[in-house]
């Protein structure tokens, strides 16, 4: 696809016919979710364009690269797709369509496995319920939690996103020296929760001691049985507030979904160590992807 073809900015005007593609879509991983796309939107410089019967996603900063197209890929003759005839570059692909486009186009792909950019999934009912031994760390935590304070779990209502802002204005004024990462990330979150009420979406949940907001989590339906969670936040002065929020949100979610998608870990150590320690059920694969 040329680079002076027509793109325009990520915006809540089409979010409708966003989301209709993406049910569409044969394997939907948490970077397409829209409230990911809206949110990371200035970080990434993402743009879209509807054409062909799929929505085609462009990533211009901090390079360019495009993301997996969004639609039914099972519906699309690939090879008669002008955009595809030379070289041209993908990033954050499905694995399913990265099978589909390697029937379709053989040696003429090359395809990278982004190992950073694997969705870590997760059956609800196992962080619900936190069984076993695999789970017996995790566990405390929460009964100490649990004990320890008078707390009151509630949905997240656009009636208290403030609250929350406040909370993650706090949360991030901890950080002594916050990454870029980290800056980048509480530029979305905000951008995010200040349309709480316009991004049709978001499903979230609170925790309050003493009246006061001390975590909190966000999130979306990403498929049928799967649900995505994007931001999650807690004042780690409460022992166990990670693993409180975690169960007392997903509980609130156990009669829609089976699965919960807690997004990739982006080569961070750190944070691969705290995702594998949850016992994933499944990984969602992703690939680099170069037409010749």
């Amino acid at each position: 696809m040329s680079t002076c073809t027509t793109f325009e900015n990520i915006c809540l005007k089409h979010q409708d016919e966003y989301k209709a593609a993406l049910c569409a879509c044969p394997e939907v991983t948490s970077d397409y979710a829209f409230a990911n796309l809206y949110g990371w939107a200035k970080h990434y410089g993402l743009k879209w364009r509807f054409d062909s019967g799929l929505v085609w996603l462009r990533q211009t900063d901090p390079q360019d690269a495009f993301w997996a197209p969004v639609g039914d890929w099972t519906k699309v003759d690939w090879t008669a797709l002008p955009c595809l005839a030379g070289p041209i570059r993908f990033t954050r692909v499905p694995e399913a369509l990265l099978n589909i486009w390697t029937a379709a186009f053989g040696d003429r792909i090359r395809a990278v496995e982004a190992r950073d950019h694997f969705d870590y999934v997760y059956a609800v009912s196992d962080l619900v319920e936190l069984k076993g031994n695999k789970f017996h760390k995790k566990k405390n935590l929460l009964n100490q939690f649990e004990r320890g304070n008078i707390f009151e779990y509630t949905p997240m209502q656009a009636d208290c996103v403030e609250e929350v802002l406040d909370m993650q204005a706090e949360w991030h004024g901890w950080q002594e020296h916050p990454s870029e990462a980290l800056e980048a990330e509480n530029e979305a979150i905000s951008r995010v929760l200040k349309m709480f009420d316009r991004l049709k979406c978001l499903v979230g949940g609170t925790i309050r001691v003493g009246g006061k907001v001390i975590a909190y989590t966000v999130g979306e339906c990403l498929s049928k049985d799967t649900m995505v969670i994007h931001f999650e936040k807690g004042d780690t002065r409460f022992k166990g507030v990670y693993q409180a929020i975690n169960k007392h949100f997903l509980e609130a979610q156990e009669d829609r979904f089976t699965y919960v998608n807690r997004e990739q870990d982006l080569g961070d150590e750190g944070l691969r160590k705290a995702k594998l320690s949850y016992n994933p059920s499944h990984f969602m694969q992703k690939y680099d992807v170069e037409f010749l």
